[in-house]
């Protein structure tokens, strides 16, 4: 069955870890949730964000993870584009809130789905989400109760900095 046709359909959380796909989808509510195609400029900034949080998080002893499924309940499934978690999960999913959930923005991507994106990391314990646009290097910064405009690049964290304007496409 395609993912276009499960979009629609109602399935549980066990179906949808036995189906395996091309461009692993998210699940919420029951449902299959495609996640946007990763275009040159998101899988370079992907790239970029993951080769310059790297070395800082190794200092403090943090995990930078691409793709990482994130288990926020049992039948509540997310991917960010690349999140920072403490401590390694103890099974295929991260189950502890990251401190970091990074959402690079996709030509495809809606809005009304990435502030649900954003509000469930937040809800799941995040305590950082950054919205990244890589063709602009604007964004946000979301913290629960507080959210800011990136407009020069610089997005960071209590603990992290990164200028993604110096990404290179």
């Amino acid at each position: 069955m395609a993912v276009d046709e499960l979009v629609s359909e109602q399935i549980s959380a066990a179906q949808y870890l036995r189906m395996a796909f091309e461009h692993h989808p998210e699940f919420v509510d029951g449902r299959i949730e495609e996640r946007g195609t990763p275009d040159w400029e998101h899988s370079c900034m992907q790239g970029f964000l993951l080769s310059e949080l790297l070395p800082s998080c190794r200092k403090i002893g943090f995990f930078v993870l691409p793709e990482q499924t994130l288990q926020l309940n049992h039948e509540h499934f997310r991917i960010p584009d690349v999140c920072i978690v403490a401590e390694a999960p103890e099974g295929p999913f991260v189950t502890q809130a990251p401190h970091l959930c990074v959402e690079i923005l996709s030509p495809d991507d809606k809005v009304a789905g990435m502030f649900r994106k954003i509000r469930d990391y937040l809800d799941f314990g995040s305590e950082w989400v950054w919205v990244v646009d890589p063709l602009t290097c604007t964004g946000q910064i979301h913290r629960q109760g507080w959210v800011t405009c990136v407009e020069n690049g610089q997005f960071f964290t209590d603990r992290l900095r990164v200028d993604v304007s110096r990404c290179e496409f």
